[in-house]
């Protein structure tokens, strides 16, 4: 295959065991600073996916909620083939640390009673939400915790 300018686009789909949590990349700043750019699958790619209004919910949930949980994210980012979310974050190489953030993170969608910012005025497409939906992707989610360091089967 030839080499793509996405990362993703190298990766191969095939020999990836989801869920996981990997470094998908970085980008230096002039200034030395680092932004670490993680890849949360949640889905196996080409086998399942989230459905969007769950999928929507627990962006929203995780958008907000993860920021309790780490200073210094950068982005939180749904995948268009709705198998996982980007996180970026500014001079944190510390996996273990991304790991605990995403799990803190999970368990607030767990606890949630309603989806931030869920109405027209803060978002695009308030219709599309699923509380329930977020919930159960989130506990799948952390059913396989112990599976996030595991990218290739």
């Amino acid at each position: 295959m030839t080499k793509m300018n996405v990362e993703s686009f190298n990766l191969d789909h095939t020999k990836v065991a989801a869920p996981y949590i990997r470094l998908a990349g970085t980008s230096e700043g002039e200034h030395g600073d680092v932004i670490y750019k993680y890849d949360l699958r949640f889905c196996q790619p080409n086998k399942e996916h989230m459905e969007m209004p769950g999928l929507h919910s627990i962006e929203h949930l995780m958008a907000e909620n993860v920021r309790n949980h780490h200073d210094k994210v950068v982005d939180l980012s749904p995948m268009g083939c709705q198998t996982g979310f980007y996180l970026s974050v500014l001079n944190d190489d510390d996996y273990d640390n991304i790991q605990n953030v995403m799990e803190k993170t999970l368990n607030d969608v767990l606890e949630a009673d309603e989806v931030p910012a869920c109405n027209e005025v803060q978002c695009g497409w308030a219709a599309s939400h699923s509380l329930e939906g977020a919930k159960e992707i989130a506990k799948n989610m952390l059913a396989s915790r112990d599976q996030w360091d595991k990218v290739f089967g």
